[in-house]
């Protein structure tokens, strides 16, 4: 299976043994956006908010192209600390993932899901794309 990861960069240092562990059950496995380059979107904000807009709608479109090719993405909807607050976001799931399940959801792919949804305001939603809850567990992909 054609399978794209996507989550949120700050997640990006704990896709490696995902994404290993999915080749050696012999997924093709297609990385984030920028994955190689994480500081491409601070580069490009700090052009600008014109320059930042045009990277963000780009970066949108990009996914949308990907995403149609592939078979899943798999949402790695880790859990996240507050770094002022000290608050643990359990699953968290930022706004561009989001759009992402949305597009995949549009496209008729099938979604899989990390862990449980976030108890967010969007949780409904994400719900609502019926994705398969791996519970962290990677032999759930069929």
């Amino acid at each position: 299976m054609k399978i794209l990861l996507i989550c949120s960069k700050r997640f990006y240092s704990q896709i490696p043994p995902i994404r290993e562990a999915l080749c050696r059950a012999g997924h093709e496995v297609l990385l984030p956006n920028c994955y190689e380059t994480p500081g491409t979107e601070a580069a490009m904000a700090a052009q600008g908010e014109e320059a930042h807009r045009r990277f963000k709608a780009a970066m949108f479109r990009k996914s949308e192209a990907t995403i149609a090719g592939v078979d899943a993405v798999l949402v790695l909807n880790l859990d996240r600390t507050d770094e002022k607050a000290g608050d643990v976001c359990r699953g968290y799931l930022g706004g561009a993932t989001f759009l992402e399940m949305y597009d995949a959801f549009r496209l008729g792919k099938r979604i899989y899901l990390w862990q449980p949804a976030p108890d967010s305001i969007l949780k409904d939603e994400i719900c609502g794309f019926g994705p398969v809850i791996l519970n962290r567990d990677l032999s759930g992909i069929s």
